[in-house]
């Protein structure tokens, strides 16, 4: 048990509660390790687990009446996902499919309601991530709708470089270009174009490497958001 909620002290969802809380809610979750396109959550069911990724990708997409889908976000380790559907008992609005093999939490979302309706202070941590999640909702939202795609690219390319690159980055696409597209909202043959497009502005690829040769100049076109709190889902 201590070494579960040491694990749950990692975790940014509830790194600030106390010991006992942390214990109470790891007492109701499970790690689970599950391969390649593992379906963790369907959209229209009602949702069973709030799951919380340590290790691995998981895509999370969305399937329109005619059969249409749309990839909406694809999650990091420490993300989780989707607590609005456990919060409010309604079904997930998403699929949640792993990219790759992938090690997870899976809290019981009944038994996290009854801590919640208990216990304000998880009450209060998850209401602060849900606020966030929808400021990260309201991001995509507006990046779509006054961004072009290469400006949504070169935003998403900037956010990889490490930290404290100021003139010159270099490191690898966390995922295959098909997914980045439909994760900037476009085609594929749209994307060429978009990193085509920033080539005249130091954006350099050899697969999935990618260099950044004049971060600056970047900044200039993209116009990047000015922003400290990235959000969850």
């Amino acid at each position: 048990m201590q070494a579960a909620a040491d694990l749950f002290a990692t975790i940014p969802l509830f790194e600030r509660l106390e010991l006992p809380l942390r214990q109470r809610i790891a007492a109701i979750g499970e790690t689970i390790v599950v391969g390649a396109d593992h379906v963790l959550s369907q959209q229209g069911a009602m949702a069973t687990h709030l799951h919380v990724l340590l290790e691995g990708q998981v895509a999370l997409s969305s399937t329109a009446a005619d059969g249409t889908t749309a990839l909406v976000e694809v999650l990091h380790p420490l993300d989780h996902f989707v607590l609005a559907a456990v919060l409010t008992r309604l079904p997930h609005l998403m699929t949640a499919r792993t990219v790759g093999p992938a090690r997870l939490v899976a809290i019981d979302a009944d038994g996290l309601l009854d801590i919640v309706q208990h216990e304000a202070v998880v009450a209060n941590a998850l209401l602060h991530s849900v606020s966030r999640e929808f400021r990260t909702m309201v991001r995509q939202v507006r990046d779509l709708k006054l961004r072009t795609a290469a400006q949504r690219l070169g935003c998403y390319l900037l956010a990889l470089a490490p930290v404290g690159a100021v003139e010159r980055a270099e490191f690898r696409l966390p995922f295959d270009k098909g997914l980045l597209a439909a994760r900037l909202g476009c085609r594929q043959e749209n994307l060429s174009r978009a990193f085509a497009a920033l080539r005249g502005y130091g954006v350099e690829t050899h697969g999935s490497l990618v260099i950044l040769h004049d971060i600056p100049r970047l900044k200039d076109v993209a116009v990047p958001d000015e922003v400290s709190d990235p959000g969850a889902f």
